[in-house]
């Protein structure tokens, strides 16, 4: 006897449990992609010393020029912890600086050093063949479908 035919007279709930794929869900097929963009990033950086949230943050100052530590946490979706662990090891290694909002003492501007500068325009070119390789298998219009649909899942 299959599986659906058992299910069969079964309540609703048993055939919810019996129809579950973990294959077949999001969260996980999301996760596996997400493990699999991770490693494809790690061989591409190899040498580069940088985490994925180290080139985030680079990469967004480097397209900003100056933020705040809030708004670049908000800016790559990082919370306050994680920004400031990744913020503290870049001050750490001079590829950042920061200094005193002139308009607000409190607030901290962080920019690139020419170091910072350098070691992103160098990271450039492999993030760019990192996430070409991630959606290799895929059309170029699906590769313009998945981003927007995965875009639509944030709003």
């Amino acid at each position: 006897m299959s599986l659906q035919e058992a299910s069969k007279g079964a309540d609703p709930a048993a055939q919810l449990v019996s129809a579950f794929r973990l294959d077949r869900q999001v969260s996980h097929i999301l996760r596996r992609a997400h493990r699999r963009a991770s490693a494809l990033f790690a061989d591409q950086f190899d040498g580069l010393n940088l985490t994925p949230t180290q080139f985030a943050i680079l990469a967004k100052l480097h397209e900003r020029r100056e933020v705040s530590h809030n708004h670049l946490g908000r800016m790559t979706a990082m919370d306050p912890a994680t920004v400031q662990g990744v913020i503290r090891r870049l001050l750490t290694r001079a590829l950042i600086q920061q200094r005193s909002d002139p308009n607000d003492r409190r607030r901290v501007l962080l920019s690139l050093t020419d170091a910072g500068r350098a070691v992103v325009e160098q990271a450039l070119p492999m993030a760019r063949h990192s996430a070409e390789l991630v959606v290799t298998s895929l059309k170029t219009e699906e590769r313009q479908e998945l981003v927007r649909l995965l875009r639509k899942l944030l709003d």
